[in-house]
């Protein structure tokens, strides 16, 4: 057993048992000491034995008197004054006892050996609780939690933090860093002050994982200055907020944070027991579709982890293409990153960036998404989610493109909507191509919701939360799947190294969540209290709107129960049968008409007639 595992394991009995015996020997060995100094040792065998026997009342005295005063309970890491208080308490109740006794044995000693054992029974008790704090420091850092970081911000604020982590022995403050020169070299709370030109050779020399800003009087500009540099370095950096501002802030929507959804859904755990995606991606060339997206931008964040050779990121929004390019240049700064302005439908286009980046592999996650606007939008989310999506697949297989996975949609099982509807053709349009495609590798991934991406109902609950409410529901009974971003993004990254082509690849999503149940969780979760006839005076209100257009009351992940098995249990293969591939041909052939003319009606028959609904599409979107 290591010691690390030794000490972790002791109970607190245990502990108390090893602080009791070290107090029975510190107890006489501080009275011999004191002896030894003033010479006080007799020749004379009776003054002898009664100076062994106040040996041993002097080891009893201590132990016992520590104990009382609770120094055997006190946690070493909290050893500060209270515990100097007792130990000196200790320290003169153990010399005045001890004092008494050699008067009562008539003993010869003078006042001053007991000055001097008491003394040195506080200093040696002090010392040996100190000591044994830095020890078990030293070899709680050598478990698994351990990490180290840097205070950037040397004064109060920046101590106190020091203080705060030093007592929990999880993590290691290797250096302060400060602008003020008169601090530079000092040590302060056993970590020595560098002036910031030190910081980056600091970081690499310590194995620095972590950066945080101690200085809540600097403004914010100069804060994210300094944040921006280190992130730069590859550190996480946090800011500490002055106690000030958490006192008086009165406005807690800024300071609280709610349980995070996550934990909430049970969903917390799920993203550790997916596999990593290894080598898969490392030093190839990634298109990412819809890059600026919820899932392009995850998408990307992880790619980097894994060091491909380029990522070529496209998207037709403007604004989304900037943030996602300046999040990935500052995370990831020695990384090949080509930004490209552009829409999927432009086959030209995308097989012209396929072919001068050489790209290996096509993660296509845009689409339009919203069901609201797709449904008063069908000729433009028909265009974009169904040809777009099989023009840049023909443009795949034209630059021989080695894998191309389509991200889909629970909404694309028997559809009740336009935008479910043009996800289904998608899909169809892929696994048609699969099966005459040798170069490239297609496949798909099909998830349900994702927590906190744009327009779902997380952030419009957030929102609702933070304005008083009310919370609105569109039916009482709807309930949906849900998982995070992180785990959508590493099933789209999964299914690049499962793929055998046309795969339609679903996660294990777990229990639908009933989404007033959700509401509740939300509300609750951000410490308000749900305002119903049980509870007249709660805080927020939970109110029924009413299915919106094409919207359904519980969405599904298969269409066919039959189901595959993967290398992971979390994750299945569904054995879906596709139309031929003169079907898909027809059906894409009529729906460009549709698109040319602006033929709304006949482009919902025409979908109708294709996909498998759970109601007629055109009776839905009457409703």
């Amino acid at each position: 057993m290591s010691l690390y595992s030794f000490v972790t394991n002791l109970d607190s009995n245990r502990k108390r048992l090893i602080l009791l015996v070290i107090d029975l020997v510190l107890g006489p060995t501080a009275l011999l000491f004191s002896f030894a100094l003033l010479g006080e040792f007799s020749a004379s065998t009776a003054q002898m034995g009664g100076s062994l026997l106040l040996l041993g009342f002097a080891a009893l005295f201590c132990a016992s008197s520590a104990n009382i005063l609770g120094l055997h309970h006190l946690r070493l890491n909290s050893y500060e004054a209270s515990g100097l208080m007792r130990t000196a308490m200790t320290a003169l109740m153990t010399a005045a006892v001890c004092s008494s006794l050699s008067i009562a044995m008539s003993l010869p000693l003078p006042g001053t050996v007991f000055t001097i054992f008491a003394l040195s029974l506080f200093s040696s008790i002090a010392m040996s609780r100190i000591l044994l704090r830095n020890v078990l420091t030293w070899v709680y850092r050598q478990g698994p939690r351990h990490s180290q970081l840097i205070i950037y911000g040397a004064g109060q604020a920046g101590l106190q933090l020091a203080a705060a982590l030093h007592s929990t022995g999880n993590d290691e403050v290797v250096g302060f860093v400060d602008d003020n020169p008169k601090l530079h070299n000092l040590t302060l709370m056993g970590a020595t002050v560098y002036p910031p030109q030190q910081i980056e050779k600091l970081i690499e020399r310590k194995n620095v994982s972590r950066v945080v800003l101690a200085m809540p009087a600097v403004k914010d500009s100069e804060q994210a200055r300094i944040a921006t540099r280190l992130r730069n370095l590859g550190c996480d950096v946090h800011a500490l907020p002055s106690f000030n501002d958490l006192v008086t802030d009165n406005d807690l929507s800024k300071r609280y944070k709610p349980v995070p959804l996550d934990v909430l859904l049970g969903r917390n755990d799920l993203g550790k027991e997916l596999p990593a995606v290894a080598s898969a991606y490392r030093d190839g060339v990634v298109m990412i579709t819809g890059a600026g997206g919820s899932i392009g931008s995850e998408l990307c964040r992880q790619l980097i982890a894994y060091n491909p050779k380029q990522l070529v990121l496209v998207d037709h929004c403007e604004l989304a293409l900037y943030n996602v390019d300046r999040e990935l240049r500052e995370r990831a700064p020695n990384l090949a990153i080509v930004p490209l302005l552009g829409t999927v439908c432009d086959q030209s286009h995308m097989t012209e960036i396929m072919v001068e980046y050489g790209v290996e592999s096509v993660l296509h996650a845009a689409a339009y998404k919203h069901v609201p606007l797709v449904e008063r939008n069908e000729i433009a989310g028909l265009q974009n989610n169904v040809i777009g999506t099989k023009v840049l697949a023909d443009a795949a297989i034209a630059a021989g493109v080695k894998q191309f996975i389509l991200v889909s949609s629970d909404k694309a099982v028997r559809p009740a909507n336009i935008m479910g509807a043009s996800k289904r053709l998608a899909e169809m349009a892929i696994q048609d191509l699969a099966t005459r495609s040798e170069a490239t590798k297609f496949s798909m991934v099909r998830f349900g919701n994702v927590l906190g991406s744009s327009g779902s109902v997380i952030p419009l609950f957030e929102k609702q939360i933070a304005q008083g409410g009310p919370v609105t529901l569109t039916h009482n009974d709807v309930a949906r799947y849900f998982m995070t971003i992180s785990e959508a993004a590493r099933l789209v990254l999964l299914a690049g190294t499962f793929s055998r082509g046309g795969d339609v690849f679903v996660l294990d999503m777990g229990e639908l969540v009933p989404i007033r149940k959700l509401a509740r969780q939300m509300i609750e979760g951000a410490g308000l209290t749900v305002r119903d006839a049980k509870n007249p005076a709660g805080d927020i209100s939970i109110e029924i709107t009413g299915l919106r257009p094409g919207e359904k009351m519980i969405e599904e992940l298969l269409i066919s129960p039959d189901m595959l098995t993967t290398p992971h249990p979390k994750i299945m293969r569904a054995q879906e049968i596709c139309p031929s591939e003169f079907e898909v041909a027809t059906a894409l052939k009529d729906l460009r008409s549709c698109i040319q003319t602006g033929d709304r009606a006949r482009a919902r028959d025409l979908v109708a007639r294709w996909v498998e609904p759970q109601l007629p599409l055109d009776d839905v979107a009457a409703t």
